[in-house]
This record gives C-alpha cells, sequence and structure tokens, in this order.
C-alpha cells in the first residue's frame, strides 16, 4: 500500500474501501503540506459508490504533498498523499496541490505543528480501510490561522435585523480554528445546496454546525409576506440583488454529477431491471389491528427506549413469511445457472440519505426477536441519516422492504437490489371507508407491492408470500401461531 519515492517518503495510496471499487473521490482533506500527522491520523474522508469513509495514514510524518484536491475521483491503488517520515517540510521543488477548501491562513514561515505523542505500546488496530487507527477516537489538530469571527452574508444580516431587532452577533470559533466545524454529511449537503459554510451560524454544541443550520442559510431571504414590519431602506437594498439568483427561472437547467452513491445506484438498477425479469404484486390490507399492536407495544417495558412503529410489525411479518416459504429467500447464480436457496435472511431496508438511495441490511434478522429487530431498525435508520452506513452494511442482502409510504405515496413497483429475490414496498397507511364485520367502517388501510425474480419465484410462491404478511397485518395474533 506504500511505495518510497527516496529514502525518507512514503507515498499513501487509494485503498480498497468498498470491496473490490476500483475508484473513490475525495470528498475532504482534513490536512495540508507542513501538517504533522501520526500513525492512525484520519487524513481525508472519500466516497466510494457505496459509502463516504474516513481514511486513516498508517504513519508518522509531515505532509509534503497531497496529490489531488477535494472533488477529485482517484483510482484504486494511486498515490493520493506524500508524507516525510523523516519529518521535513516540503520543499519549492516539490509544490503541493493548493487545496482551498481544506488549507488555512498561515504564515508562510511557520513551523509545522508538533507531533503529537503516541501512548507507549498502542499498536495498530484493524478496521474497514484495513489501517490502524488510534486506540482511542481520532483526534485531529488545532487548526493554524487567527481567530476570526464567522462573517455573515449581508442579506443575512438584513433580514435576521428586521425579524429580530437587532444585527446577530459574530460567532466566535474555538481557540485555534479558522475553519467552520461540521460533520462530513453536513458538508455534502452544504455543497450540494451551494451553501458556503463560512457564512452558516451554528446551533450545535461547540460551534458545530448542523443540517438545520444549513437549510436555514438556504433561504435566509425569504421573509413572509404578512410582515407586520417593512424592512428598513438599506436591509431592503441588500435583500433585492440576491432574489433573482433564487428565481426559478433565472437558470434554465442545472447540471448535476452523477457519482459515488448515486452512480452506484443508476447502474444496479439499470443491471437489475434489465438482468432479473421483475413481476409485481399488489394487496390492501386493513392494518388496523397492526396500529393498535404498535401503540401497545410502545407501553411494554420490554421495548423502553426503542423505536417501536408500523415499520417493526411489517419486517417481522415478511420475516415469518418468509420462515413459511423459504423457497422466495434466494438468489440467481448465473455462472452456474443455479438457484440458491439461503437460510439465513439478511432484511434490508431502504433508506434516503444526502447521498442518494441506500440499502443496508439487518444481518440475521430471522434469528431476532422482535426487541432486538426493534433496535436494530432504530441503529440502522440513524447510522444512514448520519451518513455514516459502512459498505459492510449494505453487503449480502437477501430480501428487502422500501417503505414509500413516509412520502405519502399510495404504493410503487420497486426494483430489486441486485442480487435479491424480493422487495416488499409499504404503501402510507390512511385511514378509509372499509367493510368490517358486515358493516362500512373507517379502519386504517395501506397497499402493498411485491416485486419478486420471475427466475427464482413463480406466481404461486410470491402471491403466498404477499398473501401472508396481509394476513398478518391484518390480524397480528399470527405473529404467535404462525412464528
Amino acid at each position: 500500500m506504500t511505495t518510497m519515492t527516496d529514502a525518507s517518503v512514503r507515498e499513501f495510496k487509494m485503498p480498497d474501501v468498498g470491496e473490490g471499487l476500483t475508484e473513490a473521490e475525495i470528498l475532504t482533506w482534513y490536512v495540508k503540506p507542513g501538517d504533522t500527522v501520526t500513525d492512525g491520523q484520519v487524513v481525508c474522508e472519500v466516497e466510494t459508490a457505496k459509502a463516504a469513509v474516513e481514511l486513516p495514514i498508517p504513519y508518522d510524518g509531515v505532509v509534503r504533498e497531497l496529490r489531488f484536491p477535494a472533488g477529485t475521483t482517484v483510482d484504486v491503488g494511486t498515490a493520493i498523499i506524500a508524507v516525510d517520515v523523516a519529518g521535513g517540510a516540503p520543499t519549492a521543488a516539490e509544490p503541493a496541490l493548493a487545496e482551498p477548501a481544506v488549507a488555512e491562513p498561515a504564515a508562510a514561515e511557520a513551523a509545522p505543528a508538533e507531533k503529537e505523542t503516541k501512548p507507549a505500546g498502542s499498536g495498530r488496530q484493524p478496521v474497514l480501510v484495513g489501517y490502524g487507527v488510534a486506540t482511542s477516537s481520532t483526534k485531529r489538530r488545532p487548526r493554524k490561522g487567527p481567530e476570526v469571527p464567522f462573517q455573515q452574508a449581508p442579506a443575512v444580516v438584513a433580514v435576521q435585523t428586521e425579524l429580530n431587532g437587532h444585527a446577530p452577533a459574530p460567532t466566535m470559533p474555538a481557540a485555534g480554528q479558522s475553519r467552520p466545524l461540521a460533520k462530513p454529511p453536513v458538508r455534502k449537503l452544504a455543497k450540494d445546496l451551494g451553501v458556503d459554510l463560512a457564512t452558516v451560524i451554528p446551533s450545535g454544541p461547540d460551534g458545530i454546525i448542523t443540517r438545520e443550520d444549513v437549510h436555514a442559510a438556504v433561504t435566509p431571504t425569504e421573509v413572509p409576506a404578512t410582515a407586520p414590519v417593512q424592512a428598513p431602506a438599506q436591509a431592503q437594498a441588500q435583500v433585492i440583488p440576491a432574489a433573482p439568483a433564487a428565481s426559478y427561472d433565472s437558470a434554465r437547467e442545472a447540471r448535476i454529477p452523477v457519482k459515488g452513491v448515486r452512480k452506484a445506484t443508476a447502474l444496479a438498477m439499470v443491471g437489475s431491471a434489465f438482468t432479473a425479469p421483475h413481476v409485481t404484486e399488489f394487496v390492501t390490507v386493513d392494518v388496523t389491528r397492526t396500529l393498535k399492536l404498535v401503540e401497545e407495544l410502545k407501553q411494554d417495558k420490554d421495548f423502553q427506549g426503542l423505536r417501536v412503529n408500523p415499520l417493526l410489525l411489517i419486517a417481522k411479518a415478511l420475516l415469518v413469511a418468509i420462515k413459511r416459504h423459504p423457497d422466495i429467500n434466494a438468489s440467481w447464480d448465473e455462472a452456474n445457472q443455479e438457484i440458491v436457496v439461503k437460510h439465513y435472511v439478511n432484511l434490508g431496508i431502504a433508506a434516503a440519505t444526502p447521498r442518494g438511495l441506500i440499502v443496508p441490511n439487518i444481518k440475521d434478522a430471522h434469528a431476532k426477536t422482535l426487541p432486538q429487530l426493534a433496535e436494530s431498525l432504530g441503529e440502522l435508520v440513524a447510522t444512514a441519516k448520519e451518513g455514516r452506513t459502512s459498505p459492510a452494511a449494505m453487503q449480502g442482502g437477501t430480501v428487502t422492504i422500501t417503505n414509500v409510504g413516509v412520502f405519502g405515496v399510495d404504493t410503487g413497483t420497486p426494483i430489486l437490489p441486485p442480487g435479491e429475490s424480493a422487495i416488499l414496498a409499504v404503501g402510507a397507511i390512511k385511514l378509509q371507508p372499509w367493510v368490517h364485520k358486515g358493516k362500512v367502517k373507517p379502519r386504517q388501510v395501506t397497499t402493498l407491492a411485491l416485486s419478486f425474480d420471475h427466475r427464482l419465484v413463480d406466481g404461486e410462491l410470491g402471491s403466498k408470500v404477499l398473501a401472508d404478511v396481509a394476513a398478518i397485518l391484518e390480524q397480528p395474533k399470527k405473529l404467535i401461531t404462525w412464528a
């Protein structure tokens, strides 16, 4: 993974962080030429076709050169950073790529920061990317540069002055810090929305910028039309020039590069749609009793601190249906022309994230109790929302659930994740007139859609599985009689 360019310089190459992927995009550099790095220190964040991953450096030294700026897609095995393990600084003959988005202002003659001391006997431990990490959480060096307040955009100041009656106070970063603090998913969100983090007022602990702060900075000039107070003339002059930029007609088209997770999703969906012959079946079901059970479980002491919602019981219903019809839990082996029936269920849950659609899965979901399944679902969703889903968490899925109902959609015809046999789409649960015990009554109703690979699953098998899921959701006591 490293090579010697001279007696003291080591090159760190882009590793395979995604189980066979061939490239990754450098999202953010956390160091610059002249910085001291230690074994296990995170030096950059990269995005593969599966997830965003932080890369630790596997040795001590001084950064001599960053070979690529942020935003560059680099092939696996290509050197991305050079480190002088003897502690030398970069020379004029060895220029480093400028990285304005990461490098902070510093005096040209400033000496590199002192190397952090490693605890005696602290060895490197294996991690996802195959390099060592410190035994404690990664700590970054204090960044260089004078302590200056974050400067807000004039339009932001004008509107906040109007709404609050006074100008907002400048926000001071922590001592020795000149780069806004934000987690990688928040930085990616700001990049996608075109928000300069230096103009955002942080509301998180220790001055950390949150997702809400970024969203608030996107539309700072949107003052309600019913506002009782007119903005001062000077404020109006500052706000009006920004209006054309936000106008829908100001830009006829916008181009968004397709890369990383979105690119992988697009390729996977095309491959799946044109490889596996899809069949989709639908059923509309009364889930009133399921919703009542959800409310009862929320009061159960065994579920204290756990997230209990209809998706939990839908997932359990699908697992029971698979247990009753195990042949649906299979994959197609093209090379050997065989159907591989799996005696375990890695239950995928489709999740929309700032980087695009991902499908992490709960390993061995079939063996989990209901409280354990609730805990796993909660962890999966929280990790996905924070952008911390690992590539390993998205490997090996067997069947998947996609909850389109959270968007108010009745149902859909989902495309199978590659290599999986079935995917269940759950529509919105709505109060509808329903014939119940011979009378029309308002009941909680939803529509389920099951797509399956017709090479593996014929119509009879797919229908039985979907009918079982519906029967359980209509009569949850079948979780006991059928389990």
